[in-house]
């Protein structure tokens, strides 16, 4: 399958319609099968779009249910909050993603000063470590910056639990590859698949599951099909989930980032935009062709910004702002938070206000209140 979509808001509608016209309608059966990435899809190719907020969650549950209609579409609404699960998740354990950067710059760090370790990294990395569908997966990743979801769990768990690598170094290495790579979702799958997450709860890989779900096409031997679980000596602390910011009345600079490119549907109330600009805060080491995504999509964005708003949008620099309040949707935990100007008003959506309180446990909690939060 072609995965060479183009990061704009138009292609995202699309690929939603195309998925609720074809592999939508049998998600539920098939999600968990990887046939490929020749072969016709069986999930909705929606993440590059979604991460970037390009389409938004609200909207593709609503036009999921509509299609659908009468539970049709549970599953798949399931996995969309998901996203929004692990988002909310690291608000509130914003340490996560900071021992996360920490264990990846100790872990390279490492690799400059163990050989041993270097070449059992670069074996995977480049895919000749000799396990079947392992080394299929790692080419295909930097091939194609994609890799179906049940792809990502096994090559997850091989990498922590058969080759013995540290799983910071693999969410690094996804985190700077993949088009929908997310911090929120990267960060905590990697930390699930170990048993971090969920303490003591891991993410087996296993040659039987692997065949059967890629119907035959990888059978892998040598796999830790009995590993222990990964342990840390303090789970990351959860605290308070942080305030939205109202937009101000009267004019405004509205800027945008990676984290959220609708601002035609951003909650500004009163407020009047009359500046534009962009910030573009890649994930550290992201490859070129995520890079080449992360621009074409805010490019997308600013274009339909300038026609939604009537007002061009200008380069972000010191006095950019003209010294109007800059105004910004909420940006996760992650490289654009951390690059946003001291002083910025960050508004929050709907969706994440209602979804994220309920995001601190383990997802049950949050998929327990679906029907109402989607009611509401």
């Amino acid at each position: 399958m072609d995965r060479s979509f183009p990061l704009t808001r138009a292609a995202g509608l699309d690929s939603l319609s195309d998925f609720l016209a074809g592999a939508g309608a049998a998600y539920a059966a098939n999600r968990n099968t990887d046939r490929g990435p020749e072969a016709e899809a069986t999930t909705s190719g929606l993440s590059p779009y979604l991460r970037r907020r390009l389409i938004t969650e609200a909207e593709v549950v609503a036009t999921a249910d509509r299609a659908f209609g009468d539970g049709g579409a549970e599953k798949f609404v399931s996995e969309v909050f998901w996203r929004t699960y692990f988002k909310g998740h690291l608000e509130t354990h914003p340490a996560a993603w900071a021992d996360y950067r920490t264990l990846a710059a100790a872990g390279h760090d490492r690799l400059a000063a163990e050989p041993g370790l270097r070449r059992t990294y670069a074996t995977a990395v480049e895919g000749r470590t000799g396990i079947d569908g392992f080394d299929d997966w790692a080419r295909e990743l930097v091939a194609t910056g994609w890799l179906h979801n049940h792809a990502r769990m096994w090559f997850a768990s091989i990498w922590i639990f058969t080759l013995r690598l540290p799983w910071a170094l693999g969410a690094d290495f996804f985190l700077r590859h993949l088009l929908d790579g997310d911090p929120a979702s990267n960060t905590l799958s990697w930390r699930w698949v170990a048993g971090l997450h969920t303490r003591g709860k891991h993410y087996v890989a296993r040659a039987e599951n692997i065949r059967r779900y890629t119907d035959g096409r990888f059978d892998p031997v040598g796999l830790d099909e009995y590993p222990d679980a990964l342990d840390e000596a303090m789970p990351p602390r959860e605290v308070p989930l942080p305030r939205g910011d109202a937009a101000p009345r009267g004019e405004i600079a509205l800027l945008l980032h990676l984290d959220d490119l609708h601002p035609e549907s951003l909650p500004l109330g009163d407020a009047k935009v009359v500046r534009l600009g962009g910030l573009i805060a890649h994930a550290d080491g992201a490859s070129r062709r995520v890079r080449s995504a992360d621009m074409a999509a805010m490019a997308d964005a600013l274009a339909r910004a300038e026609a939604h708003f009537g007002c061009p949008a200008g380069d972000v620099g010191t006095d950019w702002s003209g010294g109007l309040p800059v105004v910004t949707a909420w940006a996760p935990v992650g490289p654009s938070a951390a690059a946003l100007p001291q002083g910025s008003l960050r508004v929050r959506r709907a969706w994440d206000e209602a979804a994220w309180p309920r995001a601190t446990r383990g997802y049950s909690r949050l998929r327990s209140v679906i029907p109402s939060l989607l009611g509401a």
